[in-house]
């Protein structure tokens, strides 16, 4: 079995601050986009809060983010 991916997801706590919250495994069957949307949610527990900012990357890409 190939694995899907895990999303890294990230909580802004400052203007140009942001904290790694979750690793959530990649869910299966949805497009890139709800995909992270749905990881967001799992790592919080809930829907996000009006003026709350999160994003979610996969963590293959994080990781290649750190190598510059």
């Amino acid at each position: 079995m190939t694995p899907r991916g895990v999303y890294v997801v990230f909580q802004r706590i400052g203007d140009d601050e942001w904290k790694v919250i979750a690793e959530v495994p990649r869910p299966p069957g949805l497009p890139a986009k709800r995909g992270r949307a749905a990881a967001i949610r799992i790592a919080l527990g809930r829907e996000p809060e009006p003026g709350e900012s999160f994003a979610a990357l996969q963590r293959s890409e994080w990781r290649n983010a750190q190598d510059v």
